[in-house]
């Protein structure tokens, strides 16, 4: 099989001028993208905040979202007009997987939503449950989920900190995000972000 190609992303910026109450004061569901592409150090500092390393411990990275057990099950995937990309955290880095515009087709298994074929690009979180499941039995499966909600809440905040807006969707056809995606049979979409600059 072939190597695949990378794209390394430019260092994410540590401190910004807008302050976490900031941003939770102003993010809001936005649905109204204007046609403006994201420059390469926005779109690698929205992934740095969903899955990012932000400290290592010896041989061990830990990452931008709290993870049960530092399992970090989750798997990230950037749809843009340039293509489908995979978010690698080590070394900050994309996994070019396709160059088609997939953004339609999964405007279309998300039921239509206009928001996630006209947003410049679409974050979507994936999970391997497995990971957590493994130690946790269960009771993983609640983890996974609630660390869903962590790695989204960050892309939501860094948003606003960049002036772009973003909506959460999970309304969805977890079958046909699979199929996009051609996901191995143990990542589960869980959750997909449009993200832009609004009107």
């Amino acid at each position: 099989m072939a190597e695949l190609e990378e794209i390394k992303l430019p260092e994410p910026i540590k401190s910004g001028r807008v302050s976490v109450e900031e941003a939770i004061l102003n993010r809001r569901s936005e649905r109204n993208f204007i046609q403006k592409d994201l420059d390469w150090s926005d779109i690698g500092q929205l992934l740095w905040s969903a899955q990012g390393i932000t400290a290592k411990r010896g041989s061990f990275a830990l990452r931008s979202a709290p993870s049960a057990g530092a399992l970090y099950p989750m798997e990230i995937y950037l749809f843009s007009k340039d293509g489908l990309f995979h978010y690698l955290p080590q070394g900050h880095r994309l996994e070019v997987l396709g160059e088609n515009d997939l953004r339609p087709s999964l405007a279309k298994a998300a039921l239509g939503q206009s928001s996630v074929a006209q947003a410049p690009i679409d974050i979507v979180i994936c999970a391997v449950y497995r990971r957590v499941t493994g130690k946790y039995g269960k009771r993983g499966i609640r983890f996974v989920d609630i660390e869903a909600g962590h790695v989204a809440q960050n892309v939501h905040l860094q948003a606003v900190a960049l002036g772009l807006g973003s909506v959460p969707i999970g309304a969805f056809s977890e079958e046909k995000v699979k199929e996009i995606l051609s996901l191995p049979l143990e990542q589960e979409p869980i959750y997909i972000i449009p993200v832009g600059y609004v009107e």
